[in-house]
């Protein structure tokens, strides 16, 4: 393939890449998120919590993870700040002090949502 030649198109840019987690073959976007957020397991999020540093997840990280699932699948849609402040009875600080990478890199992402930049 000529790439000097206007007339011959580039190869697609590769924007997922498969890896396995907790023994599953799943497909990641660029950042780490899941492609698909039907692929997540509770394995799946310990085992991206483990790879954050994090040694497990407690209750309360746990009950945000399945806010945020919940609210995602019922709106089609991540929650807002004010959503999970309204949906956990936390506030903003005490949400992003529960997930090392804070709310949209720790929460969203161990939460199987997609990746926020690619939502349009």
């Amino acid at each position: 393939m000529n790439h000097d030649d206007p007339a011959t198109p580039d190869p697609p840019a590769i924007d997922r890449r498969l890896r396995t987690v907790a023994g599953q073959a799943i497909y990641f976007d660029w950042e780490e998120f899941l492609w698909d957020p039907h692929d997540w397991s509770e394995a799946i999020a310990l085992a991206l919590a483990r790879e954050s540093g994090m040694h497990g997840l407690d209750e309360t990280q746990w009950r945000v993870i399945r806010f945020m699932r919940e609210f995602y699948f019922y709106h089609g849609r991540a929650p807002m700040n004010k959503d999970l402040k309204k949906g956990t009875g936390l506030s903003l600080m005490a949400l992003e002090a529960l997930f090392p990478q804070g709310i949209r890199s720790g929460a969203r992402r161990l939460a199987g949502l997609p990746n926020p930049k690619a939502c349009v």
